[in-house]
């Protein structure tokens, strides 16, 4: 089934490249023709369909004499995790981004055709599919287990796999990745449409049918970036959800230089104009897609990320490299040789215009978009690497006059209108953005740039409401645009709170003891061993009378060291964050000399009398204790007596819900610490006894494994995952209104 999952694949190629030839030869005298290219490109994705059925195969009949199903499978997988090993390794993930791409080529194929822009676009969008297919065959998933291992014994077989990367175990493994290759499929559909329409000098269908196919790729890829985002901040234990790293910005970059292409597209419908500026992003917007491809898996920034793949060898790093250039001058050269038809509707906008701030919008998004590629390439021409904090400060700017140009857009028109108009029209959302801004301000908000950004979302906010309120009436579709505005106001919000005003404490938790952590009272009780080996810690967490337990793990992950992963609980406002740092084993030490005494009887312990006189409660505990630990427990009156001396000591033993606790208390005429092991409290029925522990010096009491951890708390951060929400709801009925109309 190896052999014939690479014999697909190469067919698939074929077919694939031939539909494309058979598109772009096509005359518009003669549309009959159409027949063979359509045909091709169908047995194309049948053939596609058919490796990528072959492939599963092999992973769920555990066939290792397949490389990529012995690197990256075991027998041990539940089926989420076998099935999600399709695209866990490069070659599998490239099949997939061609499986995804055939499918959408079949859509696309339909959609264009009813508007008769097949040929140029299918010619495109199949060159596009070729050149993914023919990496796929020299990165393919069908080599046999020998040629992808030449370290295993040729002709051996082995009884397992080497297994999924414990990292990669994970619920989220098996819906982010998939959704982040239909987005990357997706973003060469307005590309085919820009270079299609330049080649055969019909630049609008770009503006005339790429607005929906823009709107879907961006919600998709969208949501994909942040289903990672959430994957890192539940899993990954370090307290975020980005990080910045290379690899997570490089599929931000064509989200941005997208989500710009959607608003100048909305202008270019309107205006007529941005024609030029449009094909730019659409083809941008790809090449990014593709840059993306290229520092993910060439190996070039296998030392500067954690997400980036080894090195795959000198023919993919250069097929990746020519595929590169290939869009790259591609786009340059059909935007050069068609630049005397790009002539848009003449005309400057009004400063205090709808178009003209859609316009700045987009330069807003470019301009993070730049900075973001700057510090995200720096690492490829030099050892210089890019701090998160140089993200955070160049970008802060950036996104407060974003936030308010979405608020003050929809207070404008299309044509040119009177400033102290528009200001009227926004005194609502301004006096409730000020309002919200005081008790922001009295909890001691000071930063003034944070203070920007969070009153322009709240600005933002306040307008999107406004506006919605007044169309959710009429036809509920309209309120797209609204509502992804409004999940991007309400999202910034979310980063402000979780980012700049999160608190965290590093704890050290022994067994059995509370600990006071940032509100909190910590008390770690345990732990579980799952059948994989990972320990599952119990830690109980109390709060203002409420108690939680969360449950963090820890496990080896071989080659990569000891794994973390975080429990968290939301709250209404916040999130209690508690991450496993690490667990020391517990020490042994001497066992105590035990000592049972009835109550009034005297004991004679190496020359030293030990009287019990009785038990002690709540304020009779004895001087030096806390009020706390004195309403703690019971605790027993000895006297203790030596050569004419004598000293009283209360030793206790304190209930709690992970056993009892017996502290030691020291004894001068003892010479060692004296616990309180067990009591036996008579009701009339013969004495009461008590057992002590009597522990010398030089000698120590056993101590029980630590828990160390970081607890943190991270504000408002649920309105990360609510923007987010929103934002998809409302591309979600951008999408649907635009396919409708």
């Amino acid at each position: 089934m190896t052999v014939l999952g690479q014999v697909a694949l190469i067919c698939a190629g074929v077919m694939s490249l031939g539909a494309a030839v058979g598109y772009a030869r096509v005359s518009p005298d003669r549309p009959g023709t159409l027949a063979l290219p359509r045909m091709l490109m169908a047995v194309s994705t049948t053939f596609v369909v058919l490796a990528s059925a072959i492939l599963t195969a092999l992973i769920l009949s555990h066939d290792f004499s397949n490389g990529y199903v012995y690197g990256y499978s075991d027998r041990s997988l539940p089926l989420h995790f076998l099935l999600s090993t399709f695209y866990a390794g490069q070659e599998g993930s490239f099949l997939f981004w061609i499986l995804c791409s055939s499918l959408i080529a079949v859509v696309l194929s339909s959609y264009s055709r009813k508007r008769d822009t097949e040929r140029e676009v299918m010619t495109v969008f199949l060159i596009v599919q070729a050149m993914l297919i023919i990496l796929a065959i020299f990165k393919s998933p069908f080599y046999s287990i020998w040629s992808m291992h030449p370290e295993l014994p040729v002709g051996q077989l082995p009884e397992d796999g080497h297994g999924l990367n414990p990292l990669l175990q994970n619920f989220w493994m098996a819906i982010h990745p998939p959704v982040l290759f239909v987005g990357f499929a997706l973003m060469g559909v307005p590309f085919s449409q820009a270079i299609g329409g330049l080649w055969k000098r019909r630049p609008l269908i770009l503006s005339e049918q790429g607005l929906g196919w823009t709107l879907l790729a961006v919600s998709v890829l969208g949501l994909g970036i942040m289903l990672g985002a959430y994957w890192a901040y539940g899993v990954l234990g370090w307290g975020g959800y980005w990080g910045w790293d290379p690899v997570e910005n490089s599929s931000l970059v064509p989200w941005l230089t997208a989500t710009a292409m959607i608003h100048t597209l909305v202008a270019q419908r309107r205006t007529g104009k941005y024609l030029k500026t449009n094909l730019a992003l659409a083809i941008a917007s790809f090449l990014f897609v593709v840059y993306s491809t290229f520092l993910t898996r060439s190996g070039i920034l296998g030392d500067a990320s954690v997400h980036a793949f080894t090195d795959p060898g000198a023919t993919v790093y250069w097929l990746l490299l020519s595929i590169l250039v290939l869009v790259a001058g591609a786009g340059v050269f059909f935007v050069v040789w068609r630049l005397g038809d790009l002539k848009g509707e003449p005309g400057h906008p009004g400063w205090l215009t709808r178009e003209a701030l859609l316009a700045a919008g987009a330069i807003a998004l470019l301009l993070s978009a730049t900075v973001i590629v700057f510090g995200t390439s720096l690492p490829i021409f030099s050892t210089t690497r890019v701090e998160p904090s140089f993200y955070d400060s160049t970008n802060l700017p950036v996104a407060i006059i974003m936030v308010l140009l979405i608020g003050i857009s929809l207070s404008t028109q299309w044509e040119e209108q009177d400033p102290v108009f528009t200001v009227r029209r926004m005194w609502r959302p301004l006096l409730a953005a000020v309002l919200a801004m005081v008790p922001c301000v009295v909890l001691g908000m000071r930063d003034i740039a944070t203070g920007a950004l969070v009153f322009a979302s709240f600005f933002a906010a306040f307008v999107n409401i406004e506006h919605g309120a007044r169309i959710i009436v009429g036809d509920p579709l309209f309120l797209g645009g609204k509502l992804a505005h409004l999940g991007i106001a309400v999202f910034f919000l979310g980063v402000v709170g979780s980012g700049t005003y999160n608190s965290k404490q590093q704890v050290v938790m022994p067994r059995g003891t509370a600990v006071e952590a940032l509100g909190h009272t910590l008390t770690y009780t345990g732990f579980t061993v799952t059948p994989d080996q990972k320990y599952v810690l119990d830690v109980r967490a109390e709060r203002s009378g409420t108690s939680f337990v969360l449950h963090p793990v820890m496990f080896s992950a071989g080659d990569q060291g000891i794994m973390r992963n975080p429990d968290i609980v939301s709250h209404l406002t916040s999130d209690f964050y508690l991450s496993p740092l690490g667990l020391e084993p517990p020490e042994e030490g001497a066992a105590p000399v035990e000592l049972t005494l009835e109550k009034g009887q005297m004991h004679d312990v190496q020359g030293v009398t030990v009287t019990f006189a009785g038990f002690m409660m709540g304020s009779h505990m004895g001087e030096g204790m806390s009020e706390q630990e004195a309403m703690a427990g019971v605790g027993a009156s000895l006297l203790i007596q030596k050569d004419g001396q004598t000293e009283a000591i209360g030793p206790r033993l304190i209930p709690s819900a992970d056993g009892a606790q017996h502290p030691g208390v020291p004894s001068k005429l003892l010479g060692g610490e004296v616990q309180l092991l067990t009591m036996d409290i008579s009701m009339g029925e013969g004495p009461s006894t008590i057992t002590i522990g009597i522990l010398r010096p030089g000698e120590h009491a056993a101590k029980p494994d630590v828990l160390i951890g970081e607890a943190s708390i991270k504000p408002f951060i649920g309105l990360v995952w609510a923007g987010t929400v929103l934002m998809m709801i409302g591309f979600a009925l951008a999408i649907v209104k635009r396919w409708r109309d």
